[in-house]
Order: C-alpha cells, then sequence, then structure tokens
C-alpha cells in the first residue's frame, strides 16, 4: 500500500497524541531526501522521521538510527536555527491530503509567542519539506522548485506559501450513497483505477485489497460500489474513514506490503513503528540490491576490459607461431648462399633439411642481398621470441586476474548483507577501484565473522570472501589443521582444528560436504574437494587475496551439504 491520505491521516493521528508538549533538542539530515527531528516529551527521546524520496515518502516515528553527516546541509543549518528548542504545538492534515503540517511555538526576544510552520508534503517525486514563519512566507525549503521550470508553484525563500492543488475530489464530503455511486457512472476502468483518479489520499493497492478482503470482484456495478462504500465511508465503528483518528485501526502485513484494517492497537504508536520496521527493512533490501549490483557492474567491467586485451594477447601469440618459420628461412639462406647467383629474385626455391630435403620457396626482398635477406628473418624472429616471452606472461598474469575477479564475484553473489559486501568492497578497493575513491581503512582493525560449526569433537570456519579465507587459512590456521577446497571451482576455504587430535575419515567427509556446499558446485551431486594440512597450502607471490597453491593432498568425492 502507498504513503497515501489514510495513512498520512492514521500517523498524524498518533502523532499528535504522543508529540505535542514535546521540545525539539536534535536536528540533522541524514541525506539529501530525509530530515530527523529529535523530540523530548514528558521525559521521554522519540525520533521523528521525515523521508521525500520518490520511493520510500513518509513520516514517522523512528527507532532505527543513521550516521549524522560531518558537515551539515544548508537546509538542516535554517532548521537548527528556527526550530531547535522550540516547542510542537499542534501537528494536523487536511481531510485526506498527503500533506502534514507541524507548528512550532517559541519566546522571542520581547517575550512573545512567536509560531513556525513545517510543512511536509508527501506526494511522490514532488514531495517535499517546507518551513514557514508566522506568515506562511516560505524560509527556506529542502528542494527548491520554479514555475519556469515546469513546477506549479514557486517554492524559495521569502516567496508566500501556496497550498498544492488537486481536481480530485474529497471521499470524507460524500455522506449518501446516492451521491457517491453517481460519480462512477459512464466509467469504463476497474474500480481500483477509477477510484484513486477520483478522490484525493486513496491509492490503487488499497481499493484493490479491500476488494480481496471484501471478496468482490474489482467491477464498476452497485453492488460492489455499495460494498466498499459501506466498509470505507458509513458512518459507524466498523469503517474506516471513521476509525482513522482512533485506537480501532491497525496496520497488517500481506503479501510483501502492509494495509490498513480495523483492529485494536497494541500501543498509541503502533502505525508508526510498524511503518518504520517495514520500510528500513524495504530500504535495507534496496540498498543491498543496489550495492551489490553496483559491485558486480564494477566486476563485470574489469572482466570485459580483462578479456578485450586477453582477446589481444592471443592474436599476438598468434603472430609469434611464425617466428620458427622466420629461423628456417634465415638458416637455409644462409646454408645456400653460394648457390643464390641472381640477387634480384623475388623468392628461392631451397631444400629442408629438417624435412628429408623437401623443397620450401622462400620469400625474399628483391630490392636487397640474399645476405641481407637472411639477416632480415632472424632480425624477426628474435623479436618474435622476446614477443613471445613477454606475452606469455602477459597472458598468465591476465588469465589470473580474471580467475581472482570470478571467484570475487561468486562471494557477492553469496553475501546475504551490506555488512559481507562491505568486506568484498574492502577487499577489491585499491586493486580494482582507484585508490582516490578508496575510503582509508589502514588503522582499522579488521573484525571477521566467519562461518563456524562443530562436528563431533572438531571445530571448523569457513570464509565467506577472499578476505575471511585468506584470514582463516594464513591467521586462523595451525600448520597441522587440514585445509579444504573444491577442486577446480570457485567456493570458501574451510579450516578443520585439529587441536593435535587425528579427525576420522567421517569428520573428513563431512568437512568436505560443507566445502562443496559454499562453492560454485552447491548444486551438483557429486563434486571433488581436495584436502590437505594446512603446512602445504602456500600464498603465491604477490598473489591477490585468497589466492593459493597446494600440494600433497588428497581428493574426496561427495554430495554439498551446509552440516
Amino acid at each position: 500500500m502507498a504513503f497515501d491520505g489514510l495513512v498520512t491521516k492514521s500517523v498524524v493521528y498518533e502523532l499528535n497524541n504522543s508529540l505535542v508538549g514535546g521540545k525539539i533538542d536534535k536536528i540533522f539530515c541524514p541525506s539529501s531526501d530525509e530530515v530527523l527531528i529529535g523530540v523530548y516529551v514528558s521525559g521521554i527521546k522519540y525520533a521523528l522521521n521525515i523521508n521525500i524520496s520518490s520511493a520510500n515518502y513518509r513520516i514517522n516515528l523512528t527507532t532505527n538510527t543513521k550516521p549524522n553527516p560531518l558537515v551539515a546541509s544548508n537546509f538542516c543549518m535554517v532548521l537548527r536555527k528556527y526550530l531547535l528548542n522550540t516547542r510542537i504545538s499542534r501537528i494536523y492534515s487536511l481531510g485526506l491530503e498527503r500533506v502534514v503540517v507541524i507548528e512550532f511555538e517559541d519566546l522571542d526576544m520581547s517575550d512573545n509567542f512567536t509560531t513556525k510552520k513545517l510543512i511536509v508534503e508527501l506526494m511522490g517525486k514532488h514531495s517535499n519539506v517546507i518551513l514557514l514563519d508566522d506568515c506562511d512566507i516560505i524560509i527556506n525549503s529542502l528542494r527548491h522548485l520554479y514555475t519556469s521550470n515546469g513546477s506549479n508553484r514557486d517554492i524559495l525563500p521569502k516567496f508566500k506559501y501556496l497550498f498544492p492543488t488537486s481536481n480530485k475530489l474529497d471521499l470524507l464530503s460524500y455522506n449518501n450513497f446516492d451521491d457517491f455511486e453517481e460519480l462512477f457512472n459512464d466509467k469504463n476502468s476497474d474500480l481500483p483505477t477509477c477510484f484513486s483518479a477520483m478522490f484525493t489520499g486513496i491509492s490503487r493497492n488499497f481499493i484493490e485489497h479491500c476488494c480481496t478482503l471484501l471478496n468482490i470482484p474489482c467491477e464498476i456495478n452497485s453492488q460492489n460500489l455499495f460494498i466498499i462504500y459501506n466498509y470505507i465511508c458509513i458512518i459507524n465503528i466498523c469503517n474506516l474513514i471513521n476509525n482513522l483518528n482512533s485506537n480501532n485501526i491497525i496496520c497488517a502485513l500481506y503479501d510483501k506490503d502492509f494495509y490498513l484494517e480495523n483492529g485494536s492497537k497494541e500501543s498509541n504508536l503502533s502505525i508508526n513503528f510498524f511503518l518504520d520496521d517495514f520500510y528500513t527493512r524495504k530500504e535495507d533490501a534496496e540498498n543491498f540490491k543496489n550495492f551489490k549490483n553496483n559491485i558486480l557492474k564494477l566486476l563485470l567491467n574489469n572482466i570485459k576490459k580483462l578479456q578485450t586485451k586477453l582477446q589481444n594477447v592471443n592474436l599476438k601469440l598468434k603472430e609469434c607461431n611464425e617466428m620458427n618459420t622466420y629461423k628456417l628461412y634465415g638458416e637455409l639462406i644462409i646454408s645456400n648462399l653460394y648457390r643464390i647467383n641472381n640477387y634480384n629474385i623475388n623468392s628461392v626455391d631451397l631444400e629442408n633439411y629438417y624435412e628429408g630435403n623437401k623443397i620450401i620457396t622462400i620469400p625474399l626482398d628483391s630490392s636487397i642481398s640474399p645476405s641481407e635477406n637472411a639477416k632480415r628473418f632472424f632480425k624477426k624472429y628474435n623479436k618474435l621470441k622476446s614477443t613471445y616471452e613477454i606475452v606469455t606472461k602477459q597472458k598468465f598474469e591476465i588469465e589470473q586476474e580474471i580467475e581472482y575477479i570470478e571467484s570475487v564475484i561468486y562471494s557477492v553473489n553469496n553475501a546475504l548483507s551490506i555488512e559481507e559486501l562491505n568486506d568484498v568492497y574492502d577487499e577489491i578497493s585499491g586493486i580494482l577501484v582507484k585508490p582516490s575513491k578508496v575510503k582509508n581503512t589502514s588503522n582499522k582493525k579488521k573484525n571477521f565473522e566467519v562461518i563456524k560449526y562443530a562436528i563431533d569433537e572438531f571445530t571448523i570456519f569457513v570464509g565467506k570472501n577472499n578476505l575471511q579465507n585468506e584470514y582463516i587459512t594464513h591467521k586462523l590456521a595451525n600448520s597441522n589443521d587440514y585445509w579444504f577446497h573444491v577442486k577446480d571451482s570457485h567456493g570458501s576455504h574451510l579450516i578443520l582444528k585439529t587441536d593435535g587430535k587425528m579427525p576420522p575419515q567421517e569428520v573428513i567427509n563431512k568437512c568436505a560436504a560443507i566445502a562443496a556446499y559454499y562453492s560454485k558446485s552447491k548444486y551438483s551431486s557429486n563434486v571433488p574437494v581436495d584436502y590437505t594440512l594446512k603446512k602445504n597450502v602456500k600464498k603465491m607471490p604477490k598473489a591477490k587475496p585468497g589466492m593459493v597453491i597446494y600440494t600433497n593432498y588428497k581428493t574426496v568425492n561427495v554430495i554439498p551439504t551446509k552440516i
């Protein structure tokens, strides 16, 4: 359900009953779309959250902390100047409009009461927070709007504030069903679409939910309209409109969305805190998804560049395949100089004594002597030989880089939280991300939260990314502990702590099954897993985090199992 006029009115009812008389003691803006106001009332501290992002616009009390920026925005400083130490005198909304007005009172230098208003407009991408003086003149706003840029109003300092206008009807003014039904005459669209387009503050999702709850189709007819009207508008203890200003309405969760329903509240602020948890979870999920996609985009772009480099390297290697031919041409010419009497020829046929004197045609440059042609062939050979050595090394390094990035992609795809993605980002910072964009974390001690299991009398540790793999392998493990990794695929390192005891084969197999589960082959039915003592595992020189070589290993085939 959208944060429509019904939700706004129910939230305002709770805020008005809880925050009026409260003193403003803190104000800060965590982002360009948010304002947090600390309110102290009757010995209790509240945090009022105002969010005007296009997807998650809302006003509600919150218990979820957000970092305070080191440098406050201009609007934040204006709010602090005019609202700190004032008291909330009133909170209200007009009808079912998604506009909330918060009035503040304070004493001026002459001990006279002065009034300020904070207007919170919750209208999707047009949402805004506007500070007014006692004459409704705009002091400042979170977003400045200009009529010259297509806005319906000028929202600028020193301009008179104009209430947003709409052609929609006020549902609260229709107390007669006949008048209500007449509005839907000759309407061809479905009931939710028509209802939300006609009335202020009513979302399409809410009407769809009402139709589902009342078990009626989303069609416009007299019977459906009568049932909807009775449920929403009739003045009695069971309708939603009447209960918006009471404790007889609640928020309920349906299929990852919330809806208003009749019911008894558990507390006076249950709707506020329900919405706080709902939107916090939603924003966390969105932030996680966006962060994950951004990291994957960065990694895939790097792989694309490396694959282009690899193609160019392979072309050069293909050219280097001709180097032995040039060497052969040079040797045959030098060996047969006494036989080549004509200097102005384009080619010469000579016996190839490496292939049973088979005749071979050698192209020549007629402008130079045969001996000069031989020198030129040897020069090409030496040049391609040097190129081959350099390019072969480059190819190995590029393939290692691609393999490393693929291991990071595996870690990103298996990350379950923002913290795990942060670990991956810390890993690639300075490697794939430009140093100027990397946060300085050198003085911070990393606290790795690796996966830990207990099997019989043994403890095992599993890394969730390359940094954790490196930590458990080279820092946590002792030389006689066992190390596991899926064979020829990307996956987590697993350490079996032995504490001087010899693990039975059953424990070895269980550890191998867990290592297979935390790998790219987790959905396969028969996965080979290598294991060896940790002392046989070495980090390659100048290798990326988590990249190792190992010897004296054994392999066991297992079915991937979490535990």
